[in-house]
């Protein structure tokens, strides 16, 4: 059977994990998930009912994240050396799993979730839906700034966020990012180096399909898929 990923097109640890796979020559089945809905067939694969969720060819279920960026680190990235998106060095792995924890969980607590949950599953749920909260998305707003100075602050030192290699520590970063851009909350006047370094990872190959997604009923700013915005 074929590997599989069940999704949702702006979920933004879904995207990470799609940027990965592509990065690592994958191309899944894309099983597209409302995981608001807590269908049982997607509680069956995860109780958590939370995408995304990697099943191998095996038929082996990978849930999360950050289980899906260990497990194709462990099968696919093993064997490569300087494509390898968690590095062999012990110091340089902290490095990168710190910074996919920042932007896989910080981020995500502080900015890309209440943004997705508020403006995008709201408006598809069966309960709960309705209007945005809007208190939460003007702290979203607020909250992407020192991120993107933080990120700004690292590319400052750095050729990518966690050193000389593009990680996985810059593909969650990314994606978090760009489920953001897609709802036209990124400030980018805020850290010229941070929209450089975004400039340089949205121009990525493994990028292209993220750039084409599209949600019924929301148009992106053009910026979105321009790469020279």
């Amino acid at each position: 059977m074929p590997t599989s990923l069940h999704h949702h097109p702006l979920c933004p640890q879904s995207r990470f994990v799609r940027l990965a796979l592509a990065e690592y020559g994958i191309e899944p089945v894309l099983i597209e998930e409302k995981p608001f809905e807590r269908d049982p067939t997607f509680l069956a694969l995860d109780p958590a009912g939370e995408t995304p969720v990697l099943i191998d060819a095996s038929g082996l279920i990978v849930p999360g994240a950050a289980a899906i960026a260990e497990f194709l680190d462990e099968t696919a990235g093993a064997a490569l050396a300087e494509t390898r998106l968690l590095p062999e060095d012990p110091a340089a792995r902290v490095e990168v799993r710190r910074l996919v924890s920042w932007f896989t969980q910080k981020f995500y607590a502080e900015v890309s979730n209440w943004l997705v949950t508020e403006k995008v599953y709201k408006r598809f749920m069966s309960q709960g839906g309705g209007a945005p909260d809007m208190d939460l998305v003007r702290a979203a707003r607020a909250n992407i700034r020192y991120h993107l100075r933080y990120i700004g602050y690292l590319c400052a030192q750095r050729k990518w966020l966690a050193g000389d290699r593009l990680s996985y520590a810059d593909l969650a970063a990314a994606a978090h990012l760009s489920a953001a851009d897609f709802l036209g909350d990124v400030p980018w006047d805020e850290d010229e180096t941070a929209k450089l370094w975004y400039a340089k990872v949205k121009s990525r190959k493994s990028f292209r399909a993220l750039l084409s997604d599209r949600v019924p009923g929301i148009q992106p700013p053009a910026v979105y898929a321009d790469l020279d915005f």
